[in-house]
């Protein structure tokens, strides 16, 4: 399994780079997984759904299920955050797992240079396993393989060969 991080200041594109990286894999036929790390609550169900008030009346966990799809939430509490091992070994075995954010952990990532000319906002600089850039203008500071925006399928073709 091949896991690989999305990096970049807010709006930098890291949800749009995600979106075109996991439809190639999938259109190549790879078993593809993704998972997002969110700074904020979230809720995946809504008020006057079933699993919303089942969850609110305190099932800490509530599975949902259909023939289409299925989903499980767990309410953690005061638990603390799974770390991003933890969420893969939650998956069923994708070839890859595109992983949006989850900056400091150990995986390689490829950053996205939100502003080429603020290099006191390149994150390569302070975070482990920046193994690639997505930018228009070259940075001469990364000695590593280097992307423009517009060159998605080279960048699955990095991803797929990519062997640490």
């Amino acid at each position: 399994m091949k896991v690989f991080g999305i990096v970049g200041w807010k709006n930098s594109g890291k949800t749009y780079f995600a979106q075109q990286i996991i439809s190639i894999l999938s259109s190549l036929n790879h078993r593809v997984a993704s998972i997002k790390h969110a700074h904020h609550d979230f809720n995946i169900d809504y008020p006057g759904t079933d699993s919303y008030l089942f969850r609110k009346a305190g099932s800490q966990q509530v599975i949902i299920s259909s023939t289409k799809r299925w989903a499980k939430i767990n309410e953690l509490k005061n638990a603390p955050e799974k770390k991003l091992n933890e969420l893969i070994n939650e998956l069923e075995n994708p070839e890859v797992v595109i992983v949006e954010g989850f900056k400091n952990e150990n995986h390689p990532k490829i950053e996205i240079i939100k502003d080429s000319n603020d290099r006191s906002s390149f994150m390569f600089n302070n975070l482990n396993n920046i193994v690639a850039l997505i930018s228009d203008i070259h940075i001469d500071s990364f000695t590593l393989d280097q992307f423009k925006k517009n060159q998605i399928k080279q960048i699955v073709e990095f991803i797929l060969s990519y062997e640490k």
